[in-house]
C-alpha cells in the first residue's frame, strides 16, 4: 500500500521547499501540485486567454497535458511535451494560477492525475486542498502556515537575491489578497482538514520545520 503525506497551507508558507526536502530525506516521490496548476496557467497566458473567461478556460483544458517526470532526482514539469520548469515560477504565472484554479474544470483535470500518482507511489503532495479534497484518505495531513509578514519577508528576500526590485508592503498585500481568494473560492477552498496537524513555521527555519514534520510522520507510522 502506498503511504501518502498531504501538506496544505497558504501561499508563501514554504510548502514546496519543505515537501521537496522531506521527500528527499524519506525517499518519497514529491508531487508539486502548485507547479501543475502553474503549468496550466502558463498555457493560458501563452494563448492570451483571460483569467475571467471561464468558457475559454474550459475550452482550452482538453488541449493541455501536464505531467511530472524525474531526471536525476530533479522534478521536471512537462507541459504538452515541453519542459516549463524555467518559466512557471514567475509572479504573473502564480497570479494566473490562483485566478484560474477556482474553475472546477481546471481542478478536475489535475486532481485525477494527482490521485493516479498517489495510488501507485509513496508520495508527499502539497497544495491548498490536498488533505481535504485530493487525498482525503492520506496517512498524514499537515497544515503549514506562517504570518503574512513572515511570508512577505521570505518572498522579498528570494526576489532580491535574484536581483529583482520589489516592495515588501506590496508583496504582503498580494499575499493577503491571495489568501482571501484561496479561502473564499467556491471550489475546494483553502482550509485545515479536521484531522490535520497545524504547524506554524513563523519562527522556524527549513530544517526546523522538516524535523517537526518527521516527528508527526513517525507518530502516524
Amino acid at each position: 500500500m502506498a503511504f501518502n503525506i498531504a501538506i496544505d497551507g497558504p501561499a508563501g508558507a514554504g510548502k514546496s521547499t519543505i515537501a521537496k526536502k522531506l521527500a528527499a530525506d524519506l525517499g518519497y516521490v514529491y508531487v508539486d501540485t502548485g507547479a501543475m496548476y502553474r503549468a496550466m496557467a502558463y498555457y493560458f497566458l501563452q494563448n492570451h486567454i483571460d483569467a475571467s473567461d471561464e468558457q475559454a478556460i474550459a475550452a482550452a483544458c482538453p488541449k493541455v497535458d501536464v505531467t511530472i517526470q524525474y531526471t536525476g532526482g530533479e522534478q521536471q514539469v512537462i507541459l504538452n511535451g515541453e519542459n516549463v520548469n524555467g518559466v512557471i515560477r514567475k509572479e504573473e504565472v502564480g497570479n494566473m494560477a490562483s485566478a484560474t484554479s477556482v474553475y472546477p474544470v481546471v481542478r478536475t483535470k489535475l486532481v485525477e492525475l494527482q490521485r493516479q500518482l498517489a495510488a501507485k507511489e509513496n508520495v508527499i503532495m502539497d497544495g491548498r486542498d490536498i488533505g481535504t479534497v485530493v487525498l482525503p484518505d492520506a496517512n498524514v495531513k499537515i497544515y503549514l502556515t506562517a504570518s503574512s509578514k513572515v511570508r512577505a519577508k521570505r518572498r522579498f528576500d528570494e526576489l532580491t537575491a535574484k536581483g529583482v526590485s520589489c516592495d515588501m508592503d506590496a508583496i504582503e498585500k498580494d499575499i493577503i489578497e491571495r489568501d482571501y481568494r484561496d479561502m473564499h473560492r467556491e471550489t475546494s477552498p483553502l482550509k485545515q482538514a479536521e484531522d490535520a496537524v497545524l504547524l506554524d513555521s513563523s519562527d522556524l527555519d527549513i530544517d526546523g520545520v522538516v524535523e517537526e514534520m518527521k516527528k508527526i510522520i513517525k507518530k502516524a507510522e
